[in-house]
């Protein structure tokens, strides 16, 4: 899919490859947007974050361009899900959108015009790292299902691809991890588990990791 993604004849063979494979599209009818609730839940939740982020601030065009572009990028790099079995490095949407992790931010036009607007883009990123620490937090948390005591779940197995709730991320950084050791209690739940990531070896409770949706 990234070689398809990239190459000058993507169209015909992302449509050759979907034939193969009779892949077919299922649209959701006009003026009905609450039939699409798993991203029209996003969509709600990224409007709610950047109005309370940019509030009354009067932004030009070329400003409001920028953050939202940077909040595209941020967006696109959450985790889905491991390529393989072992691996550290999740698929994101910017994969599937550009062949990389992370999708490029430009820098913006306005700084040519006047390097002086300096303090101005400094208040810009302000804001998208606002939005970055509010949203993050909530997509994390989303991951999680709150089922209390009225329905029995699954307890977490070793091996399972998690992301670490760490405070201070910066923006389109996430902290992934494999489950390495599960530590049960005496009614033989887990409660906490350690954790190998590309810093080291953690333990933490299940409340401060969340399993990536497709896994």
């Amino acid at each position: 899919m990234q070689r398809m993604a990239v190459s000058q004849s993507q169209d015909e063979d992302i449509a050759s490859f979907l034939t193969s494979q009779e892949i077919n599209w299922h649209f959701i009818p006009q003026s009905a947007p609450h039939f699409g609730g798993i991203w029209e839940t996003g969509v709600r939740s990224i409007k709610l974050h950047l109005r309370r982020v940019i509030g009354s601030s009067a932004l030009t065009f070329e400003e409001y361009s920028t953050v939202l572009t940077q909040i595209e990028g941020l967006l696109n790099s959450r985790p889905l899900c491991a390529p393989s079995d072992h691996s550290l490095d999740p698929l994101t949407p910017a994969h599937f959108l550009t062949g990389q992790p992370h999708m490029s931010v430009p820098e913006p036009s306005f700084l040519d015009v006047n390097i002086n607007r300096l303090q101005r883009w400094r208040q810009l990123q302000a804001k998208v790292q606002g939005f970055w620490k509010r949203w993050n937090l909530e997509y994390l948390s989303s991951l999680q299902s709150r089922t209390k005591w009225q329905q029995e779940t699954n307890n977490i197995t070793v091996d399972t691809l998690v992301v670490l709730k760490e405070p201070n991320q910066p923006p389109s950084k996430w902290l992934l991890g494999r489950i390495t050791e599960v530590h049960p209690g005496q009614d033989e739940r887990v409660r906490v588990v350690t954790v190998k990531t590309a810093r080291g070896v953690y333990k933490r409770p299940i409340t401060k990791i969340a399993v990536l949706p497709f896994n």
